[in-house]
C-alpha cells in the first residue's frame, strides 16, 4: 500500500473550536466548513465540531449533507443562492441564505415563498467583491424584512486586510456607522479578526482556518496562537539515489549535486496535492529531523536532502506539514497560503480519522 497518508486529529479540531470559542467571548460561532472543510473532510469536520453554534457552507450540496448527517444548528450559505431554482430547497432545509445584489432579492420577491426565511444582508465596507453599497443599506434592509416575512436579518461584512498592518478600522466605522442605526444582529470576524481586532466580534463570528489548526497571519504562527494542526500529511522514502558531484535529480535535472549526496525519494507528489511550484529548500521532515525539497516535484514523487541524515533510508518516515512542520511554513516557501494547500488534498490520498 501507498504510504502517503492524511492524518485528520478529531482532538486537535475540537482544542481549535474551543480556541475560536474563547476569543469570540460571548459571541455566536459559525464553523466554517467550506470546500470540504479546508480539504478535511466535511462528514468528519461536522461531528469534531458539533458543538458550534451554526455551519457555514458555499453549497446546497453542502448543506444538504449536514442535514442528512443529523446537523440541527443554523446552516449559512456564504454566497446565497445562485439562482431562483435553489430558494425552495432554502426553506426545506432551514437554511440561512447570504443576500448580497439585487437581483436575489428579485429572485426572493418572484419565487413561492413558504414561511419564514432567515437572511443574511452583506455590505460591500471595502473589499469590493460582494455586497450592497452602504449607502444602500436602509432600502435593502426595508426590501428583505418584507421578503423574510418574519425572519431575522443579519447585517453582514467582511474584511479584506484583517491579517495585515492596515487592520480592520477602515471598513468597520463606516459599516457600524450605518448598522448600528437598526439594531439588528452583526457578523463581521472571520479567524484574523477574531484574534487581533476584538472590536469586530460583534453577534457572530465565522471563523475558518484557524479551526484547522493553520494561522491567518504571516508573521505569527499556528502554535503561538494556541491553535494545533489538524491534518497531518505522511509518508516515507521509498529509494535512496547516491549522487556524484554535477549529477542530478528529477525532471530537467534542475538540481544538482555540489559534493557527493544522498538523494531520499518521497511517495507524494502534485497529483497528490502537493504544490507542483514548491522550490528547493522548502521544509520536509525525516524521521523527526529537518531536510530539504531537491529538485522538481513530480506527479507521484518529490526528492528530499539526505546528505545530513545517514540514519535515514528506505522506509524512514517523511511529513510533509502538520504535526513538527507547520503547514503554513510549507506553504510560504512554496510562494502560497496555507489555505490552498490543505484544500487541494487530492481524493486519491488515504485518510486516517482520529
Amino acid at each position: 500500500m501507498r504510504p502517503l497518508l492524511a492524518r485528520i486529529s478529531f482532538a486537535a479540531l475540537a482544542h481549535n473550536l474551543a480556541a475560536a470559542r474563547a476569543a469570540a467571548g460571548p459571541a455566536r460561532l459559525w464553523a466554517v466548513v467550506k470546500a470540504n472543510a479546508y480539504g478535511h473532510g466535511l462528514t468528519r469536520a461536522a461531528h469534531a465540531l458539533a458543538d458550534a453554534d451554526g455551519f457555514a457552507v458555499l453549497t446546497l450540496e453542502e448543506a444538504a449533507v449536514l442535514r442528512e448527517l443529523g446537523v440541527r444548528q443554523p446552516v449559512l450559505l456564504l454566497e446565497g443562492y445562485f439562482d431562483a431554482t435553489e430558494i425552495p430547497a432554502c426553506y426545506e432545509l432551514g437554511l440561512t441564505p447570504v443576500v448580497h445584489h439585487a437581483e436575489q432579492l428579485g429572485m426572493l420577491d418572484r419565487s413561492a415563498r413558504s414561511g419564514t426565511l432567515n437572511l443574511y444582508l452583506k455590505f460591500n465596507s471595502g473589499m469590493n467583491r460582494l455586497g450592497f453599497a452602504l449607502p444602500e443599506m436602509e432600502r435593502v434592509i426595508e426590501r428583505a424584512q418584507a421578503l423574510a416575512q418574519g425572519g431575522m436579518l443579519t447585517l453582514m461584512t467582511h474584511f479584506a486586510t484583517a491579517d495585515e498592518a492596515a487592520g480592520v478600522a477602515w471598513q468597520l466605522a463606516p459599516f457600524l456607522e450605518r448598522a448600528r442605526r437598526h439594531r439588528l444582529p452583526l457578523s463581521l470576524a472571520n479567524s484574523a479578526a477574531l484574534l487581533r481586532h476584538p472590536d469586530s466580534r460583534a453577534d457572530w463570528v465565522r471563523p475558518g482556518i484557524m479551526l484547522y489548526g493553520a494561522s491567518p497571519f504571516a508573521d505569527t504562527g499556528a502554535a503561538a496562537l494556541g491553535l494545533r494542526p489538524v491534518m497531518t500529511l505522511t509518508s516515507e522514502i521509498i529509494a535512496v539515489q547516491e549522487l556524484a558531484p554535477g549529477e542530478g535529480v528529477g525532471y530537467g535535472l534542475a538540481w544538482r549535486a555540489a559534493q557527493v549526496a544522498r538523494v531520499g525519494i518521497v511517495a507524494c507528489g502534485y497529483a497528490d496535492g502537493y504544490p507542483r511550484h514548491a522550490p528547493g529548500g522548502t521544509p520536509v521532515l525525516v524521521a523527526g529531523r529537518r531536510s530539504a525539497l531537491v529538485g522538481r516535484v513530480s506527479m507521484d514523487m518529490l526528492a528530499v536532502d539526505l546528505s545530513g541524515l545517514p540514519q535515514a533510508g528506505v522506509g524512514s518516515p517523511v511529513t510533509l506539514w502538520g504535526e513538527g512542520l507547520p503547514v503554513e511554513e510549507v506553504a510560504a516557501a512554496a510562494g502560497t497560503i496555507s489555505y490552498e494547500l490543505l484544500c487541494a488534498l487530492a481524493p486519491r490520498v488515504r485518510v486516517a480519522e482520529g
